[in-house]
């Protein structure tokens, strides 16, 4: 019975001790869970903090009869589990636990590492790690790409950079060769050049010489019909005589017409002419006529073609523009002085040209020969300006040496010499279709000579400074003179006693002064690079500004709608008339 009942109490307690472990293993799994998710937590915040800090393993307690039954499970003793489990609940347990386990200095409690954690963080270790490797594997393969693609376009470049190096080198051959080329055509251009102007120039001559044969027929054939009016008979060896070249030399001195003043021809012409207000002229064409200063520029009597006159010892022709044209063009150039040239005038036929120079020479060019065809010699110093005598026949010419010499071209002599003033004589102007001549000095006077009679009729006091130009007026009642402060008179030849007006042209000094052919503006070449307009009744004054250095000559065309300026700047510029409104009008 003893027996019996031992059985039985030990179902019982196995009874209890199966309910004991079904609740231990209730608390085991809670514990593994919560084990768990503390372990994913420790994961996430390690990789959250970063691949470069250390692992951190936390030792999770582990219940110790937990681990000896799970390890008595694994084993198969069954047995030594039911005995450890006896005894585990026996009435002893609690030494035994407080025997086999001492206590921590901190918790207590015997620790034990947990494997499962361990291996847990392992995994996501070398999971993190195989990321990372496959990744980098990732990268390598985009960075190799990347350089083949680098290399196939470094390859391609360089293949670029060879065609166009090779493309440069061509270019660079052919540039040289059309270079060579060009060079080869400029000798023909030039002669095709020289052609051209040549051409140019007998096309020019012609057009004058057909002129002055058809003046010549002209006015002989004006001087016959006044021969019958008045029953004078001509033979045919007079008329040959007077069809002569003015330069060809006579048997005897010419005489200077009996005429002490005849009207002008073109006198109803300019009176006829519209006023020009002075504030409506702009510059319409600028050329480059000479590369050192100009010093004179004179206008062909019919036709608009300009003279000029250089410090580089030459003398142009220039034809000007018309018609909207913005370029003028040079038609004959010539050179035979040893010095700077002073001034020029023209014949007024208008087939050749006078001019004086620093070499004390006048020579006259014939247009039609293209060369000069008379040199006059007699001035000791150097010849400042020259004027025609309207029949053409006569010269006159004015020196450095004090002096005004009349030249008699038929017979290419001196044929008076006019002495008056004490210093230099610095221009001489012939009184159209008249004997009176008109000259200015640096002693500050101005003279009217009487040309048959070799004799000053009238001298003219007024400036303060020395007289650098004086002119006459189309009309012939006005004289203009301008001295070097800048200072412009107006005298009535009538009364030359008093200045009839004065007007203020700038500080610098006044270098010519010229009439409008209707003789109601005055034009005034200032050495303050412009050209002052002056009203001659009012004596208004407006400026045209244009050169860049100082003004040295200027003129009107033979409307007087145009003037023209020269200075020493090397520059011809054209003024022209334009339109104003109606308030500038009135």
């Amino acid at each position: 019975m003893s027996a019996r009942r031992k059985e039985i109490a030990e179902e019982e307690k196995k009874e209890v001790f199966s309910e004991e472990e079904e609740e231990r293993g209730g608390v085991e799994e809670e514990n593994f869970e919560e084990a768990l998710r503390e372990a994913a937590s420790t994961t996430a915040a390690r990789r959250r903090s970063g691949r470069s800090g250390p692992q951190i393993i936390r030792n999770i307690p582990e219940v110790v009869d937990d681990f000896l039954r799970n390890f008595l499970r694994r084993a198969g003793l069954s047995r030594t589990l039911s005995s450890f489990e006896a005894e585990w609940y026996s009435s002893a347990q609690k030494h035994l636990t407080e025997a086999l386990m001492p206590e921590t200095p901190t918790t207590g409690v015997f620790f034990i590492p947990d494997a499962l954690t361990h291996s847990q963080l392992l995994q996501s270790e070398l999971e993190r790690v195989r990321g990372e490797t496959e990744q980098l594997r990732q990268e390598v393969l985009a960075v190799g790409e990347s350089l083949v693609r680098t290399q196939r376009e470094r390859g391609f470049h360089r293949l670029q950079y060879r065609q166009v190096a090779e493309d440069k080198n061509r270019l660079i051959e052919d540039f040289n060769q059309l270079k060579r080329h060009l060079e080869s055509y400029e000798p023909a251009l030039r002669q095709l050049d020289d052609k051209y102007q040549a051409a140019l120039r007998q096309k020019m001559l012609i057009t004058l010489e057909k002129d002055r044969v058809q003046n010549t027929s002209d006015a002989r054939l004006n001087r016959e019909k006044v021969e019958k009016g008045r029953g004078v008979k001509r033979s045919d060896s007079a008329d040959k005589s007077s069809a002569k070249s003015p330069i060809t030399r006579q048997s005897r001195d010419s005489q200077v017409p009996i005429y002490s003043r005849q009207l002008s021809p073109h006198l109803a012409q300019a009176k006829s002419q519209k006023w020009k207000n002075p504030g409506s002229f702009s510059l319409s064409c600028s050329i480059r006529a000479h590369k050192l200063p100009i010093s004179c520029i004179s206008l062909h009597p019919r036709k608009l073609i300009l003279a000029s006159a250089s410090d580089d010892r030459s003398w142009r022709l220039w034809v000007l523009p018309a018609n909207g044209e913005k370029v003028g063009q040079m038609m004959l150039t010539g050179e035979g002085h040893s010095d700077w040239l002073s001034g020029c005038s023209f014949h007024p036929d208008g087939s050749k040209l006078a001019t004086t120079s620093g070499d004390s020479t006048v020579r006259l060019w014939d247009f039609s020969r293209g060369c000069c065809v008379l040199t006059l010699s007699g001035h000791c110093q150097p010849t400042w300006g020259c004027s025609f005598h309207s029949c053409g026949h006569f010269l006159a010419s004015c020196s450095a040496d004090k002096t005004v010499k009349l030249w008699d071209l038929n017979n290419q002599l001196c044929l008076l010499t006019l002495r008056r003033h004490t210093t230099s004589v610095n221009s001489v102007c012939f009184l159209p279709f008249s004997n009176l001549l008109l000259s200015c000095s640096a002693d500050k006077t101005l003279a009217l000579w009487d040309t048959r009679l070799g004799v000053c009729t009238t001298t003219i006091h007024g400036h303060l400074h020395p007289c650098n130009h004086a002119t006459f007026s189309l009309a012939g009642d006005v004289v203009a003179s301008c001295d070097s402060s800048g200072v412009v008179n107006l005298w009535d030849i009538r009364k030359p006693v008093s200045v009839m007006a004065t007007v203020d042209a700038g500080s610098l000094g006044a270098n010519q002064v010229v009439f409008s052919p209707s003789g109601k503006m005055l034009a005034v070449a200032c050495s303050d690079r412009l050209v002052r307009l002056v009203k001659v009744d009012s004596c208004a004054v407006s400026s045209l500004s244009g050169h860049s250095d100082g003004v040295q000559s200027v003129t009107f065309d033979h409307t007087g709608e145009s003037v023209m300026s020269a200075g020493s700047d090397g520059l011809i510029n054209m003024w022209s008339e334009h339109e104003v409104n109606e308030e500038t009008k009135k």
